[in-house]
């Protein structure tokens, strides 16, 4: 066996130094830097190699050619297979990472079992919970009956005899990679070398044997997979399971797809009989707002491939402190001190001394520049308080300048709008570019922000002189 030497490694990113200190010179993080045994072979290390060996030849073959592509192997839970592109990857890797108790292990049972209610061969491993738990939430969740290959193990070389054994299955869930260990590393479970070395050994297994692999892990306090950036950048498929715990709606995105679109999201909604499937979440998403309120508007947006209405809500109130509050939920907060100077400078409006809070209705995180203009409205009806119109929908970006740019799938962003009854939609001006498909929907172009706020003023006070 090859002696094993020291390192110390940052168990929140991954960094190796040659001596301890208390502070990671990678990341900047404090009392993170722990030391561990690093094997020049084995698992966490590269093959052996031999003095004076050479390698031997790889065959070439051109680029163009016929390859047999494998058939997606669906689960059955339409949201689930959507954020896949389309089902299950035969020999493919998928990290499954969120907050603990978002329900990562109820949805990854629940998509278990119904494979496996469709005649494939699927296999649990829990290294957090005892068999008699996951049994008991099966009973629960009404999934008892399901010809589910349960295990509760954390010894990897005992796992992968246990799948090498017999035909081999078509899908297994690894519960999670921080529990699971290998005797070839003496550090502890959830170290960063562990779990490196867990992560590909199961890669490699996957490639082999042809298994879908889908491995849970914990995130940090940031939201990030704890553990090296390394073992994303190993796996096919990233997903993030997110969501608020005052709300009942669960996201999940795919932030990493090698086999399809990124960023597509599947809603879903926790009941008491487990995560139900939500098809139309705009409908869902919008479906409780307040009308006549202001500080509120309506933005069309495109999470994947799929358009999703949301409800942006916006409070400008009197500061009481020295340094003026900005609270963000479900947005870039970065990006509203942009769209607020931009507001300052560019429009003369006076939010600076003014306490801001931001908040995107369902749980729901945004993440694309086309929300700024809804953002600005709902600013700018907060800030005079007087509320937009409801049947209206709004996005655009907004560039330091002031003035408005075009953003993408415009089309299918009012098609979405026109389904859900709305009959006003406020867009960028299209300048060269071909008008977009509005259908019904009464489209209005805005060139800059000063347009927009005399478009809302001039609105509201023909809706008065209308009431009076």
């Amino acid at each position: 066996m090859a002696k094993a030497r020291r390192q110390f490694v940052c168990q929140s990113c991954g960094a190796v130094s040659a001596q301890w200190s208390g502070r990671c010179d990678a990341c900047g993080e404090w009392n993170t830097i722990s030391e561990e045994v690093a094997e020049s072979s084995g698992v966490a290390g590269g093959p052996s190699k031999a003095a004076g060996s050479k390698g031997r030849q790889i065959s070439l073959v051109p680029l163009a050619g016929e390859t047999k592509e494998d058939p997606r192997r669906t689960t059955g839970m339409a949201e689930f297979d959507r954020v896949l592109g389309g089902g299950l990857v035969a020999g493919s890797a998928i990290l499954v990472g969120g907050d603990p108790g978002i329900g990562k292990s109820t949805l990854l049972l629940q998509a278990t079992a119904m494979l496996a209610r469709t005649g494939s061969r699927a296999v649990y491993i829990s290294g957090e919970e005892a068999i008699q738990q996951v049994r008991m939430r099966a009973k629960r969740l009404g999934l008892a009956d399901a010809p589910v290959a349960l295990g509760a193990e954390t010894n990897l070389r005992d796992i992968l005899a246990t799948l090498q054994d017999g035909p081999p299955p078509h899908a297994v869930v690894i519960d999670s990679v921080q529990t699971m260990w290998t005797d070839a590393l003496e550090s502890a479970p959830g170290t960063v070398s562990q779990v490196r070395a867990t992560a590909q050994e199961l890669v490699r297994f996957a490639k082999k044997s042809g298994a879908a692999i889908i491995i849970v892990g914990h995130v940090t306090k940031d939201g990030q997979i704890a553990g090296p950036k390394v073992v994303e950048h190993m796996v096919d498929t990233v997903l993030y399971f997110e969501g608020e715990r005052g709300h009942h709606f669960r996201v999940l995105r795919a932030v990493k797809n090698r086999f399809g679109p990124a960023n597509e999201i599947g809603v879903f909604e926790m009941a008491e009989g487990g995560l139900m499937e939500v098809s139309n979440p705009s409908a869902l998403f919008i479906g409780e707002r307040d009308r006549e309120t202001s500080g509120t508007a309506v933005f069309a947006g495109i999470e994947g491939t799929r358009p999703v209405l949301v409800e942006i809500q916006a409070l400008v109130a009197q500061s009481a402190l020295g340094t003026p509050r900005r609270a963000v939920v479900g947005w870039d907060g970065g990006r509203l001190s942009m769209v607020l100077a931009v507001l300052d400078a560019r429009c003369g409006l006076t939010i600076g001394g003014q306490d801001v809070y931001l908040n995107v209705a369902g749980g729901l995180r945004i993440g694309e520049p086309a929300a700024d203009l809804a953002v600005a409205s709902a600013l700018i009806s907060s800030l005079s308080g007087l509320p937009l119109p409801a049947d209206t929908v709004i996005f655009g970006e907004i560039s330091l300048s002031g003035s408005i740019r075009p953003v993408n799938q415009m089309e299918a962003r009012l098609k979405e709008a026109e389904k859900l009854g709305f009959t006003h939609a406020i867009v960028p001006k299209t300048g060269g570019r071909q008008k977009p498909a509005a259908g019904n929907l009464k489209l209005t172009e805005i060139e800059d922000l000063g347009s927009l706020i005399a478009l809302l003023s001039t609105g509201q006070k023909a809706k008065k002189q209308a009431v009076g």
